[in-house]
């Protein structure tokens, strides 16, 4: 099952970073551009994510562990057969935080456009977040 691992590190502190993150109906805000539009289903176990090439997906919220600051979530639909995800958020340094986003997901074939999409999301959430840092 191939794996996706992006790691990258922003200017800012962790309780601002967790908080964009723990939000779980908001990832349009988080990564704009990337996400156009987010809409949290009935008790907010799931959400409906339409990204800005235009692919509507059904992610489930699987795990939020606050102290942890992890977001584990699964997404259905497409050809995709199986998705699941994590965001781990860590403080690196004041002011700093480390952001590592893993995927699995079948089949195989898939894996470069969704590393694509992910480099992508990558790249709106270091200019929401704060920016790079070096």
């Amino acid at each position: 099952m191939p794996s996706i691992h992006k790691e990258f590190t922003v200017a800012a502190g962790i309780d601002s970073v967790w908080a964009a993150f723990r939000d779980t109906g908001a990832v349009h805000r988080l990564a704009p551009g990337f996400v156009t539009d987010c809409k949290l289903e009935a008790g907010g176990a799931s959400r409906i994510v339409t990204f800005g090439n235009g692919i509507v997906a059904r992610e489930v919220i699987v795990d939020r562990d606050e102290a942890a600051h992890r977001l584990a979530y699964s997404a259905s639909g497409g050809r995709l057969t199986h998705h699941n995800a994590s965001f781990t958020v860590t403080e690196d340094g004041p002011g700093r935080c480390r952001i590592t986003w893993r995927a699995d997901l079948l089949p195989a074939e898939m894996k470069p456009a969704i590393e694509k999409m992910m480099e992508q999301g990558v790249i709106a959430m270091e200019k929401r977040l704060g920016g790079r840092t070096v």
